[in-house]
C-alpha cells in the first residue's frame, strides 16, 4: 500500500510500505508553550503519530525548540510565505515541514530551505489546497479541477528537485470529496512519493466526519495514502479518533470492533444505552477483538457467532456469549454486567 519512496519524521516512517500514520494539527497560539504542549500531549494520548503547530513569526520559531524536547510524538512546522521560519524551524529541532516552495520567494530561497532540510534529515510536505490554487492554472483548466491541483503539486515538487532536495510528502485537499478523491488518484499515478491524504475544510463532526471517512476511505481502498488527517471544525483531539475508527474500519489499525444493531419492533432491551457504554469504555484499547451488541433472536446468535464476545437481548434480560457459544445469562444492570463480562475477557486475551 501507498508510496514506493519512504521518507522519515523524527522516529516516524511514511510511504514505503510503512504504517499509516495519523496526523492532526494544534489550533493554540504556538508561543503559548504550556498551552500547545499540553494539547500535543491530548492529541498523541488520543492516537496522533505526528502533530503539526503552526510556525507564523519568530517567537513560534523559537518556542519549537521547547515543544520539540517535551512533545511524545514528532513535530510539524506549518509555514507560509517567510523561508527563515523555516530554517529556525529546523534548526529549532523540528521533525517535518509543510511549506510550499512556490510561496516562499526566490530560486535561492527554496535552495536555502532545501540545504537545511538536507542537513538536518527534515522531509517536507508540498501541501496543495483546492482554494489556494495558482491564478495560471485555474484560467487554464478554467477553475478548479483534480489536474489543475496536481500540476499545481508537481509545480512545488520541480522546486525542491531543482534544488536537489527529493524527501518530499505530496497532499492535494479539497473540501469537495470526489474533487479530492480524483486528485490523488491522478498523483498516485505520476509519482511515487508518499501522500498524506485528507479532505479538508470537511466541516463539523458529523458531516466532517463523514466526507473525510469516505474520501479517505476510498483512496486507502485503492491502496493510495501514507499519512492521514481528518480536519474537522472541533476540538482537534476529535480528529486522530475520527481517524484511527477509519483506519481500524479498514483493517489498518488493530482495535476492538463494535457491532450493534440498529433495533426493531422486537427490541426489548436498551441496545443503544449498553452499546455506548460499551463503547466508551473500551474505545482505546487496541486488542483485536470483536464486540457484539444484539436486540433479539434474529440476527443475534448469528452475529453473536462470529464476535469474540456478545450480548443478544431477551425480555428484560440478555444472554452472553463468548466465541460464539451461550455461557450466561445476564438480567439487572446489562450495561455494567456486560462491561464486567467484556474487561474479564479482555483480561485473559492480552494474558495468552
Amino acid at each position: 500500500m501507498g508510496a514506493a519512496k519512504q521518507v522519515k519524521a523524527g522516529s516516524v516512517l511514511i510511504g514505503g510500505g510503512a504504517p499509516v500514520s495519523i496526523q492532526s494539527m494544534t489550533n493554540t497560539d504556538t508561543r503559548d508553550v504550556p498551552a500547545t504542549l499540553d494539547q500535543i500531549k491530548r492529541l498523541s494520548a488520543a492516537g496522533c503519530d505526528l502533530v503539526r503547530v503552526s510556525v507564523y513569526d519568530r517567537a513560534c520559531a523559537g518556542a519549537v525548540r521547547t515543544l520539540v524536547d517535551q512533545s511524545p510524538v514528532p513535530l510539524v512546522a506549518d509555514i507560509h510565505f517567510d523561508h527563515t521560519l523555516a530554517i529556525a524551524s529546523m534548526e529549532n529541532g523540528i521533525h517535518k515541514m509543510r511549506i510550499n516552495p512556490g510561496n516562499i520567494g526566490s530560486a535561492e530561497k527554496v535552495r536555502r530551505v532545501a540545504d537545511c532540510a538536507k542537513m538536518h534529515h527534515v522531509p517536507i510536505r508540498i501541501g496543495v489546497n483546492a482554494g489556494s490554487l495558482e491564478k495560471d492554472i485555474l484560467a487554464k483548466y478554467g477553475g478548479l479541477t483534480p489536474q489543475g491541483m496536481v500540476d499545481s503539486a508537481l509545480g512545488h515538487v520541480k522546486l525542491l528537485e531543482e534544488a536537489g532536495f527529493d524527501d518530499i510528502v505530496i497532499s492535494l485537499k479539497a473540501s469537495d470529496v470526489p474533487t479530492t478523491v480524483a486528485a490523488y488518484r491522478l498523483m498516485h499515478k505520476v509519482c511515487d512519493y508518499p501522500l498524506h491524504l485528507g479532505v479538508t475544510e470537511a466541516g463539523l463532526p458529523g458531516q466532517g466526519t463523514v466526507k473525510s471517512a469516505i474520501g479517505i476511505g476510498a483512496l486507502l481502498l485503492d491502496g493510495i495514502g501514507d499519512t492521514v488527517r481528518v480536519s474537522l471544525t472541533s476540538d482537534p483531539v476529535d480528529e486522530p479518533r475520527a481517524a484511527l475508527e477509519i483506519l481500524r474500519a479498514l483493517g489498518l489499525r488493530k482495535g476492538i470492533r463494535f457491532v450493534s444493531c440498529p433495533t426493531c419492533g422486537r427490541t426489548q432491551i436498551n441496545v443503544m444505552g449498553i452499546a455506548q457504554r460499551v463503547t466508551k469504555e473500551f474505545a482505546d484499547i487496541d486488542l483485536p477483538v470483536t464486540v457484539a451488541v444484539m436486540g433479539c433472536v434474529v440476527n443475534g446468535p448469528g452475529e453473536a457467532r462470529d464476535a469474540d464476545i456478545a450480548l443478544c437481548g431477551g425480555k428484560d434480560c440478555g444472554e452472553l456469549f463468548i466465541h460464539g457459544k451461550p455461557v450466561k445469562k445476564l438480567t439487572g444492570d446489562l450495561a455494567e454486567g456486560f462491561v464486567q463480562a467484556v474487561r474479564a475477557y479482555l483480561s485473559s486475551f492480552a494474558a495468552k
